[in-house]
């Protein structure tokens, strides 16, 4: 079991047992592995999970939410594989977390989260003894980030005479150790590219979320035009966003069909092949674009990294993602910005070409799908359900079906509607009513699903898609 501290400082580490964990049996832990000074990235959990085949981990961190003393704090368990726990196993803990009746604590146990090592305790006799190991979490995952790519190209890339100037923002996240580390230290970028790399308890006043909204000390920087590249990270370091020159933006959605159509240039997909694809249902159909073309199956799943879980599992997926700036692959169980940003440097180095340019040949290649997700936030619940419902019942009459709206010069007909449902092709799981699709007949789409984000509100997200072919029409505004 691992316990990573995003947030707040641990001058002490506090130990619950016993303590019941995904397998649904009473289990004394005998063993912690932390990282250094309480920080490891989430998918840097998942790597060490599967290196060192544990039970499983616990994640306390804010994510892309604000942080701090009167911020945002959560906790996410990941199960043996390194992924996210499934709905059932959430739901087994909740159901769990009812019955007890009583926790022990061990308020005197004190653990040097700074010193390397394995350090030993006596708990009243429980353990014999009680192991805690703080690892350099940085250089574990490094190792597997070796194994996957092409660290010379990239190395060359940023330090050779045709070298690309990047800015990458870790927005006082954890990821501000591994950005220095891996991209400065080891593939040579200059120290002064890697920007907000002092992990904050608040991350410096502003939520750590990798978006134009927040991410704007980055985007200020790339629109001056002196970088050809930039990144941002949120603070665990599982979602990220990619910039090119002068401030050029790259939705997520065109990121991960991006990356599908040039897994060539990663010498890990060339070594084990690409199997297939997966994304998840709010996620734009750029991928889908790709997959056709390489003649890949592509899994559409509800919202949410555990989904993909049991596809790469099971072998049927190589790459996933999602539009709020989350990709991966199979080398681990998790959403992984770092990984998605030295892919994207893979490709610059093997095309030679700008991040606009790598775009704009995307889009001449496979059409440009125009996206947009909205949010209405803070909702009150049943106000919400009742939205849904009468949506609902109007998009499924027959009296909707093959209606056309036009848009300009655009006219939208009606192909399908439906509440979405997905059926694991694994072990069958039936998951319903994950949100209303509006398929047009060009590939365009709108989606309407509800998020909740408390017991007291709700968020309706709408999520906007339209497909053009033209290139002479890839030149407009989202919005």
């Amino acid at each position: 079991i691992f316990l990573c501290k995003r947030i707040y400082s641990i001058p002490r580490l506090y130990h619950f047992y016993p303590v019941h964990i995904c397998l649904c049996v009473w289990v004394f832990i005998g063993r912690l592995v932390i990282g250094q000074n309480g920080i490891l990235s989430t998918p840097a959990v998942s790597c060490i999970i599967r290196k060192i085949k544990a039970a499983g981990g616990i994640i306390l961190t804010a994510s892309h939410s604000p942080g701090g003393p009167g911020g945002e704090f959560g906790v996410k368990f990941e199960v043996a594989n390194g992924g996210p726990a499934p709905d059932m196993v959430s739901e087994k803990i909740y159901q769990i977390s009812k019955t007890l009746e009583e926790y022990a604590i061990c308020p005197d146990l004190r653990v040097d989260l700074s010193r390397l090592g394995r350090q030993e305790f006596d708990l009243e006799n429980k353990f014999k003894p009680f192991r805690v190991e703080i690892v350099d979490s940085v250089e574990i995952y490094l190792n597997l980030l070796r194994s996957i790519f092409d660290f010379n190209a990239i190395r060359n890339l940023l330090t050779g005479p045709n070298q690309i100037k990047i800015r990458i923002d870790a927005m006082n996240g954890v990821m501000g150790p591994y950005v220095r580390r891996i991209l400065c230290d080891e593939l040579g970028a200059p120290a002064n590219s890697a920007i907000n790399c002092i992990p904050l308890e608040d991350f410096g006043g502003q939520p750590p979320d990798p978006n134009l909204t927040y991410a704007t000390a980055l985007l200020e920087a790339m629109k001056g035009g002196e970088y050809g590249f930039g990144a941002a990270f949120d603070a665990d370091g599982d979602r990220y966003m990619i910039l090119g020159q002068n401030g050029f933006f790259v939705n997520a959605s065109d990121s991960l069909a991006i990356i599908a159509a040039n897994l060539s240039c990663i010498p890990y997909f060339c070594q084990m092949g690409v199997r297939g694809f997966g994304r998840s249902m709010p996620t734009s159909t750029a991928l889908d674009k790709v997959a056709k073309v390489m003649k890949v199956p592509v899994y559409e799943t509800p919202a949410g990294w555990r989904y993909f879980s049991n596809l790469m599992d099971s072998g049927r997926c190589s790459l996933c993602g999602e539009e709020s700036f989350g990709t991966g692959s199979d080398h681990l169980r998790e959403k992984d910005g770092l990984w998605a940003v030295l892919v994207w440097l893979s490709i610059l180095a093997a095309r030679k070409q700008s991040v606009e340019e790598i775009v704009r040949d995307h889009w001449a290649k496979f059409g440009r799908h125009y996206y947009c997700r909205f949010d209405y936030e803070a909702l009150e619940p049943r106000t919400a359900y009742f939205i849904m419902r009468d949506l609902e019942a109007l998009i499924t009459d027959k009296s909707f079906s093959h209606q056309q709206f036009a848009v300009g010069n655009n006219i939208y007909s009606v192909e399908r509607t439906d509440s979405f449902e997905y059926i694991d092709p694994v072990d069958g799981t039936v998951t319903k009513r994950q949100g209303l699709r509006i398929i047009f007949s060009d590939a365009s789409r709108l989606i309407f699903r509800m998020s909740a984000s408390s017991h007291v509100r709700a968020t309706l997200r709408i999520y906007a898609e339209s497909y053009e072919k033209d290139p002479s029409q890839h030149n407009k505004e989202p919005q």
